[in-house]
């Protein structure tokens, strides 16, 4: 197929020219309605945001410009079929659990997974097998899944019926994907990858293999994080094996039936980018990402870490455009330099937890905004620098799992108990930093004091906190003592 073409942005391009007389929706008609909308996003903007009509297909049951566009993104991304999303990749990620599982059926996965994994089994009454993932005890991150991990993993739970990796995890980390693979489908279990940070994995070179390569049978791709597209925007592919047309109607289930063309079109127009484009941008952008890692590492207390971790099992690969700094060693916790960085430099980073930032590097970076952060972490080692004493030290705690998630999320609950009575008790909703959205707690896991400890101190150093009923996050819901089972 000629990867040129951009169908959704040709068809609102020639629907533009057409000046159509609107009697539909949305309300605002091209944006005369409201003014300080079209001030805000500009003329052209709100003129293009109109909604399904038979010129333009239907998100829903696509059968002309909308169906071109997934075609050129499965041929771009070699896979089977493409989906185009726009409730985000939690929206991929979710139809990825609900057509591989049901509720009853088991499925393998890392407990470091995005909350939207443990969101769908919540809905769909799906059992999680979780593996534990080793540590960098350093680094205090979690790693990739262990192949020995998987195989065990199989071997107590033949009858599961799909497993689920992060690949890459948000701080670059890379499992064996391919040999799960092998792995999963010797015992008929689907493949499912969230490969949401992986984007540039299909267009670089030299980089981590995809899951489409790897034989995965179907992966969330993030196109808005190193992709391009407008935020909210996503891929879902498939591999042979899966029925599009299943998943298709397991799509509308959920998401809109309301698609937003500027997220459609900001799909189609980022695949043709990367197709005619990527290759070069994301050299680029690992040349960046390197010579960062390098000057940082270079300012002493600071460790930018890369390919040097890599194992060839918990970490068999690793992502160099992740730019992700470890700053323990300057008696800050992640969060807190993250917070320097924008309240004093007016950089803002994608992340800060208890002892890492993330610089997300990608195609619209240049190297003079590097130099500038390369410049602020030496000012802040330079100001800030004190004794590392009293700070944690890691980022994942292995949670002890009661009942399943849906279980817990519709059990009859006492609510609203202090945070530090709660040790011992069933947890019934998610705790977490946002980002990188990894549950602290999730519905059914047994609360413990280091649990508590480490949720006080997180919040103490000002890290993002979202998931409980109650926004403060000083009490949680928990499961009324009769109903364990």
């Amino acid at each position: 197929m000629n990867q040129d073409q951009a169908p959704i942005y040709e068809a609102l391009e020639e629907f533009r020219r057409k000046r159509i007389v609107p009697f539909d929706v949305p309300g605002h008609k091209r944006g005369r309605g409201n003014p300080d909308l079209a001030k805000l996003f500009g003329k052209q903007c709100v003129e293009i945001d109109v909604n399904s009509m038979k010129p333009l297909d239907n998100l829903c049951h696509p059968i002309s410009v909308i169906k071109k566009a997934e075609e050129l993104a499965a041929e771009a991304f070699h896979a089977a079929h493409a989906f185009l999303m726009v409730g985000g990749t939690t929206s991929s990620v979710q139809t990825m659990v609900l057509t591989a599982c049901k509720k009853g059926d088991k499925i393998i996965l890392p407990r470091n997974v995005h909350r939207s994994v443990i969101n769908a089994l919540v809905v769909n009454g799906a059992t999680p097998i979780y593996v534990n993932p080793d540590m960098d005890r350093r680094l205090g991150i979690a790693l990739g899944m262990k192949i020995s991990q998987v195989e065990k993993a199989i071997e107590a739970n033949p009858d599961a019926v799909a497993i689920l990796v992060n690949n890459p995890t948000y701080y670059g980390i890379c499992s064996n994907l391919k040999k799960i693979v092998e792995l999963a489908h010797a015992h008929n279990m689907l493949v499912l990858v969230d490969e949401a940070h992986g984007t540039h994995f299909y267009f670089g070179e030299n980089m981590p293999i995809t899951a489409m390569a790897a034989g995965a049978d179907m992966s969330s791709i993030s196109m808005h994080k190193s992709g391009g597209s407008l935020t909210q925007s996503s891929f879902l592919l498939i591999g042979e094996s899966v029925s599009a047309g299943y998943v298709r109607q397991v799509i509308n289930l959920t998401q809109t039936t309301s698609a937003s063309y500027l997220l459609l079109a900001s799909l189609d127009i980022s695949r043709r980018n990367l197709a005619i484009r990527g290759k070069e941008a994301f050299a680029e952008v690992q040349r960046i990402a390197d010579y960062a890692r390098t000057e940082i590492n270079k300012i002493g207390g600071y460790y930018a870490y890369g390919k040097e971790l890599i194992n060839n099992d918990s970490i068999y690969d690793f992502d160099t455009t992740k730019l992700t700094v470890f700053t323990l060693d300057i008696g800050l916790a992640g969060i807190e330099v993250y917070d320097l960085l924008r309240d004093e430099y007016d950089i803002q980073v994608e992340l800060g937890d208890i002892g890492n930032i993330l610089a997300y590097i990608s195609i619209g970076d240049r190297m003079r905004e590097v130099e500038r952060l390369v410049s602020a972490l030496y000012d802040i080692q330079r100001r800030y620098r004190r004794e590392r004493t009293g700070l944690f030290d890691h980022e994942y705690i292995n949670p002890s799992v009661v009942m399943t998630p849906q279980e817990a999320f519709y059990a009859a609950k006492e609510e609203m108990i202090p945070i530090r009575e709660t040790n011992g008790r069933i947890c019934t909703e998610f705790v977490m930093c946002y980002p990188p959205g990894i549950p602290i707690l999730a519905p059914g896991e047994r609360i413990t004091q280091e649990i508590i400890d480490y949720i006080l101190y997180a919040k103490e150093k000002g890290c993002s906190m979202t998931g409980p009923e109650d926004e403060k996050i000083e009490r949680l819901n928990v499961i009324r003592e009769q109903t364990i089972y």
